[in-house]
């Protein structure tokens, strides 16, 4: 189980990219990610320059000639996640830098994560938990493979099912000290790059269906009932999700295609039950087109045997 720093204690985006860092190279040191939430908050204010951490008369970092695009977070789909298992999905993106920036030395760090909030306050932050990868395509482009690393036991409540932006950061630590009282930050190199692209992350849904008597004689009713839920970030269980139209859908025995039979909306706990008529040896299922927070799902087929 990953359990990452609070958010809530540092602002600014380099301090979102820090939270993000398993571990970091400088002078030959190791250091955890919480040991740099630190110093990336001090390298941004540094940037910005007003630094809670360096004196004026240690400068301030210099702009890296950096940048990001081509970025898409999980091949431009929404990220969907359960109530515990953790979720990986790539990052792709191609990093444009000038030629004495060299991506694999040890006192460099860049990655691309995704936040909710605001660019300064951020509610969440979610990264990958291992650096990216690159492949040099010319002597100043990268083509980078990441990930995000979802960890929904421990890190998602409900409010973060909605769109995420993903923020891109460097910094070149030029053999300083992360940990240092002082710093020379005039030889820190830093960019970041925000609002390179968005992604949805959703809460995955289930749902179900029974339709009986099984057999039923033809022209007499069956009844059809199954249930809508979806994780619930804050409690770990999944919940109905109430008041949603579901379409009942019916495909004949031999054929490949549902028809839609009617819509119903589902009730106080995400139940659905409704009736029809016995015409034919069949499947019976419920469709959800999903929405914005919950993605679309549909249930097995449940066979009826028709005398």
């Amino acid at each position: 189980m990953r359990i990452r720093a609070t958010v809530a204690a540092v602002s600014g985006a380099l301090a979102l990219s820090a939270l993000a860092v398993p571990a970091a190279q400088a002078d030959g040191s190791s250091y955890s990610k919480d040991d740099l939430v630190k110093a990336a908050q001090s390298a941004r204010q540094a940037a910005d320059g007003k630094s809670a951490y360096a004196a004026a008369d240690d400068g301030v970092p210099y702009t890296l000639d950096l940048s990001f695009s081509n970025v898409k977070v999980n091949k431009g789909k929404p990220i969907v996640a359960g109530i515990a298992n953790q979720v990986t999905v790539p990052v792709t993106y191609t990093v444009t830098h000038a030629e004495d920036i060299d991506l694999n030395a040890s006192d460099f760090v860049f990655d691309v994560e995704i936040y909710r909030g605001t660019y300064d306050e951020p509610k969440n932050i979610l990264w990958g938990d291992d650096w990216p990868t690159c492949t040099e395509t010319s002597a100043t482009t990268d083509s980078c493979t990441g990930t995000i690393d979802v960890y929904p036991g421990d890190e998602l409540v409900n409010a973060d099912a909605t769109t995420w932006k993903a923020i891109g950061y460097a910094i070149d630590w030029n053999d300083q000290d992360p940990m240092s009282d002082d710093i020379d930050w005039s030889k820190v190199g830093y960019v970041d790059q925000d609002a390179l692209t968005t992604t949805k992350l959703q809460r995955y849904s289930k749902l179900t269906v029974n339709a009986s008597p099984e057999p039923v004689t033809k022209g007499k009713t069956i009844t059809v009932t199954g249930k809508l839920t979806r994780a619930n970030w804050e409690t770990h269980k999944y919940a109905g999700y109430t008041g949603q139209s579901v379409k009942l859908q019916f495909r004949k025995k031999g054929s490949t295609t549902y028809s839609t039979v009617k819509t119903i909306t589902t009730n106080s706990t995400g139940n659905l039950s409704t009736t029809v008529k016995a015409s034919a040896d069949g499947y019976f299922r419920y469709s959800f087109a999903g929405t914005s927070t919950t993605p679309a799902v549909s249930a097995a087929g449940d066979f009826v045997d028709v005398k």
